[in-house]
């Protein structure tokens, strides 16, 4: 049968405090936890062993039964054991048998300490708290939504233990605070609204993963909103005042003569974002030529082709 010495285990003297026996059990729980180490077997294993030497060291009584019979418990001849000890009954729990030395179930019995959630119980004589994992999930925006803000509805589903113990899913509506100026692919957090904690413990966040959806009129260039206005020739020659929409309503532009196509011109401030970091509009020149024209159409053009000093190329 199997001996350790749960001094050593929990790496503190024999002559240590509970006190100091306590805060080096909590130390080591934390380093070794299951929880914290998920698919590690030998992380498990550990945590068993100072589970075990802190079921007994954290006991006055069962720490001096240990300390009377010392690595040489086996043959008895010297053992004397403290009072009282004809009157100790173990339950059995915890782990089980397969979790304990040889020595600890011999003596004490199957007598369990804390247990992680895996294993049904906690760490530190009460339950355990622990976080819930932050969630993820895609909400998507109008152009509008992103550039105005304002309360949003989201639905959602989410996993609850049902009445009999077992996960289900159920809809879960949250009222979301959508930022002004929102960037497509910027992330909004929801405080407490991801998966629940354990033992207690608060729930995590839920994380909102922005995508903002393809607008009719309106292009996203990061923070920036590009716009395309088409011209007549004649238009683009002689420049004049266009009405040009945007997200914060529309507005007269001014389009200088002679503008040509693929021309960017700037609406400082009416694009995504906000302060110093909001982007801007761009208007893009695009110049489109009649298909058909009529007899007296064609003759006017060929006359200014034939007038022109302009050269294109």
């Amino acid at each position: 049968m199997e001996y350790k010495d749960y001094y050593k285990l929990l790496n503190v003297e024999k002559t240590a405090s509970q006190e100091e026996v306590s805060k080096a059990f909590k130390k080591l729980a934390r380093k070794y936890h299951p929880d914290l180490n998920p698919d590690n077997p030998e992380a498990e294993a550990k945590f068993k062993e100072i589970n075990e030497a802190y079921e007994v060291l954290k006991d006055p009584e069962k720490r001096k039964l240990y300390d009377s019979l010392g690595p040489n418990w086996k043959d008895g001849q010297n053992f004397q054991p403290p009072p009282g000890y004809e009157n100790f009954h173990f339950q059995s729990g915890g782990f089980g048998a397969e979790g304990f030395s040889d020595f600890f179930e011999a003596i004490f019995g199957g007598a369990g300490g804390f247990r992680s959630s895996r294993f049904g119980g906690d760490p530190f004589g009460q339950t355990m708290r622990m976080r819930g994992r932050d969630a993820e999930v895609r909400i998507s925006l109008t152009l509008e939504e992103a550039y105005r803000g304002g309360q949003k509805n989201l639905a959602l589903q989410e996993q609850v233990r049902g009445p009999d113990g077992r996960p289900r899913m159920q809809q879960k509506t949250l009222e979301v605070n959508i930022p002004a100026g929102v960037k497509n692919g910027g992330k909004i957090r929801l405080s407490g609204q991801g998966s629940p904690g354990s033992g207690g413990g608060p729930a995590g966040d839920l994380l909102l993963h922005v995508h903002i959806e393809e607008h009719p009129l309106f292009r996203l260039e990061g923070t920036n909103v590009v716009y395309d206005l088409r011209l007549a020739p004649w238009e683009a020659v002689l420049g004049g005042t266009q009405r040009i929409p945007t997200l914060d309503g529309p507005v007269d532009m001014t389009i200088p003569a002679g503008v040509s196509s693929g021309q960017k011109l700037r609406l400082q401030g009416k694009g995504l974002g906000k302060g110093t970091s909001q982007g801007d509009q761009y208007v893009r020149i695009l110049i489109r030529s009649p298909k058909t024209l009529t007899d007296r159409e064609e003759k006017l053009w060929q006359e200014l082709a034939k007038i022109s000093s302009f050269q294109a190329r």
